[in-house]
Order: C-alpha cells, then sequence, then structure tokens
C-alpha cells in the first residue's frame, strides 16, 4: 500500500487519484488560514514555485478541526488563499484529519509516521513527505516550517 492507493477531491470538487501523482514527490500539508501559523501558506508556494518543475507537488488539505480556524466554505478557503497568502499550489475540499471522519489519505499517513505524542494529528500545517514510490518518508510536526524541509525535499527528488 502507499499513498498513491487514495483519491481525493479538489476544492473545485474535482476528484482525483494520487496515483496521477505517481514519480513526484508529495508534501501534503493540513491547513487553515486563520491558523496562527497561516504565514506558512507563503513558505509552502514558495517551496512549490521553486521545486514544481523537479518534481515536487505540493497539496494543502484545509481542516477546521483545531478551535474553528477554517471556518469558511471552500470557496472563501480558496479565495482567502489566493488573496491572502497567493497560494496556487492545489487544495482539496475540506477534511477532517482525526476522529471518525478522518479522510483516507490522513489515516494512511498518520499511521506511516506517527508524531511525538501518537498518531493524532495535533494542530494545523503537520507536513508529511511522501517518495516517489508513494512512501511517506516524514512526518514534520507544525512548528517545523516548510524552509526546514529543503535538504529532505532535495533529497528526495534526486532520490
Amino acid at each position: 500500500m502507499s499513498v498513491h492507493d487514495f483519491d481525493i477531491t479538489f476544492i473545485n470538487g474535482t476528484k482525483t487519484s494520487l496515483k496521477d501523482y505517481e514519480g513526484q514527490v508529495l508534501l501534503l500539508v493540513n491547513t487553515a488560514t486563520k491558523c496562527g501559523l497561516a504565514g506558512q501558506f507563503e513558505d509552502l508556494e514558495m517551496l512549490h514555485q521553486t521545486y514544481q518543475d523537479q518534481g515536487l507537488k505540493v497539496i494543502g488539505f484545509p481542516c477546521n478541526q483545531f478551535m474553528n480556524q477554517e471556518p469558511g466554505s471552500n470557496e472563501e478557503v480558496l479565495e482567502a488563499c489566493q488573496l491572502n497568502f497567493g497560494v496556487t499550489f492545489p487544495l482539496t475540499e475540506k477534511i477532517d484529519v482525526n476522529g471518525e471522519n478522518t479522510h483516507p489519505v490522513f489515516q494512511y499517513l498518520k499511521s506511516e509516521k506517527k508524531g511525538l505524542l501518537g498518531q493524532d494529528i495535533k494542530w494545523n500545517f503537520t507536513k508529511f513527505l511522501v517518495d516517489k514510490k508513494g512512501a511517506v518518508i516524514k512526518r514534520a510536526a507544525p512548528q517545523v516550517g516548510p524552509r526546514m524541509l529543503i535538504k529532505d525535499i532535495e533529497k528526495a527528488l534526486k532520490a
């Protein structure tokens, strides 16, 4: 099993299989526009712009499970990401990352790489780096800024 075995629905309603990203490195992040860490959108966009031509795909998964920090509709989330943070990387529809309605992608990611305090996502902007074959190679806590993953991303892109 790999992350490529799952489907996602983009924020515009288009469904796709992560199998479409075989051969690319993925950075999958649960996001929230009203979070104190929302400045990370800018660094995620920088990674997207810098490495997309080398095979990196950043995908944001908006989530409202942490102190109601992503309360808007999918359309409002997309508008906030584009206007406030200049986001051009793809976003999925809003999802749950914990609990009984956890999106299957996050069930898999969490089972592959647990955090320091267990499997659950503790806050917005938890990052999962996935290699070209769909294996989860790193989990980064919310306070680990996207720029701190550059060496891991470059290594995965060269592999």
